[in-house]
């Protein structure tokens, strides 16, 4: 680190109550997701709105951590920190029976393909603030936003930005196109803590068996991409025999770090970032962190790269593995929507189902349960009860506990009767029976 960045680096260094004061009344904020969103300075934003000193400020992210829903997102600020939220999370869902149980509107979401976000927050949204946790200082005076890249790499490069960062020596220093210069920033506070900590989801036997199915339709060389969740941690469980697996996805789990661990993944026939795993954010357990810690074969860039379709398809042989809640019998998916309320959103599903399939040999892959509520619904059903994620041209591959079936080519009537054969036994002659009803077969 030379002296001038060390100079730079003290003339900016503040207290994370004197660095919200530059944020004012009617700003539009950014934050990254999950483990770049700043504790201290989400904390004393806070603080500062219970305090009536600043008012309508537009807090812009996807997947809240709880320290948000700690702070900025009390409900009792409701309307001086107002969330826009461009993915639910549990944060949301709590906020939104708070809000149903005193009749008001639900947490409101912007609707947006994950790889078009940075666009969206820079050119449609207008924000003017970026706040965002990153490593400590290189000796090139950059600092490495490290899990979280995300949007948060290209809302940084927008001129006029205030920038205003959390320093904390936890938050991994990671290669790639992730990097702020220590010259962008409009203020820096320091905050050494631990990084949220996403617990792994709890598998069954019903996980298992989907992730077993999939794993089968994986081929040694093929290039991954692995959706949130017990699935896809299934499907890593049983790549084990797999060899020369290469990572293009927009988020690294501690199952996909565990499959590069043993040698499954080497990346070595990826025609793109040849030897590296590329990833745009990351969210697991401690053993990630360490991981991709100053880990020269991983990378993290910008989702408006990772995500961009035609970037994916450069790669051939992408397999993208994500889950949904709902498919009709047109193979249309909803995967973001439950009880006529915002579970999630459509994060970047879309974003790969559409690289992996333009991919040179690609395959798409939607996997979920058979049925939902303890087995009392179908998620296979004739009419969605939720907005399209996945559209019915797009669906390529669909796996449940009873198999899998391939929807390209096959027309209306064919692709009611696949998915009806991986529909719960239970529910199959109703299915069979609305098919009849609406005239697809």
């Amino acid at each position: 680190m030379t002296t001038i960045h060390e100079r730079q680096y003290r003339t900016l260094l503040t207290s994370a109550e004197t660095a919200v004061t530059m944020i004012p009344s009617g700003a539009k904020v950014a934050m990254p997701l999950a483990a770049g969103q700043p504790p201290a300075l989400l904390a004393a934003l806070a603080e500062r709105a219970r305090a009536r000193a600043v008012e309508d400020v537009r807090l812009y992210y996807l997947l809240c951590a709880g320290v948000a829903g700690k702070s900025v997102f009390d409900f009792e600020l409701r309307d001086l920190i107002v969330p826009m939220s461009y993915f639910h999370s549990g944060v949301e869902r709590a906020l939104d029976k708070r809000r149903l149980a005193e009749a008001l509107p639900a947490v409101d979401l912007v609707p947006c393909h994950f790889s078009q976000v940075p666009r969206s927050m820079i050119e449609h949204v207008g924000v003017d603030t970026l706040i965002a946790t990153v490593s400590r200082m290189d000796e090139d005076g950059n600092f490495s936003l490290g899990a979280s890249t995300d949007y948060a790499l290209t809302i940084s490069r927008k001129p006029g930005l205030r920038l205003i960062l959390e320093v904390n020596s936890n938050m991994p220093y990671v290669r790639g196109d992730c990097m702020i210069p220590v010259s962008s920033a409009t203020a820096l506070v320091e905050n050494n803590i631990s990084l949220p900590i996403l617990p792994a989801a709890p598998r069954n036997e019903v996980d298992d068996a989907i992730g077993a199915i999939i794993a089968g339709l994986v081929d040694d060389g093929d290039c991954l991409q692995m959706g949130i969740g017990a699935l896809p941690d299934a499907v890593c469980s049983g790549l084990s025999r797999h060899r020369h697996l290469g990572i293009h996805t927009e988020m690294m789990t501690p199952g996909l770090a565990s499959l590069v661990k043993v040698g499954v993944v080497d990346n070595s026939r990826k025609q793109t970032h040849a030897g590296r795993s590329i990833f745009t954010f990351a969210l697991g357990d401690q053993a990630l962190y360490d991981f991709l810690d100053n880990n020269p074969s991983v990378e993290a860039y910008p989702v408006d790269y990772v995500n961009n379709p035609f970037v994916i398809a450069r790669n051939d042989r992408v397999v993208s593995v994500n889950a949904t809640l709902q498919i009709d019998l047109n193979g249309a998916c909803n995967s973001e929507f439950v009880n006529g309320r915002q579970f999630s959103a459509s994060g970047g599903q879309v974003d790969f189902v559409r690289g992996a399939y333009a991919s040179r040999g690609g395959r798409s892959i939607i996997a979920c349960h058979s049925t939902a509520a303890n087995g009392t619904l179908s998620r296979i059903v004739p009419t969605l009860t939720g907005p399209v994620t996945t559209s019915r041209n797009d669906t390529h591959i669909v796996v449940t506990e009873y198999g899998w079936a391939n929807l390209k080519g096959k027309s209306v009537a064919e692709r009611a009767s696949a998915l009806i054969g991986l529909a719960h036994p239970d529910f199959r002659e109703g299915l069979e029976r609305a098919t009849r009803e609406t005239g697809l077969c």
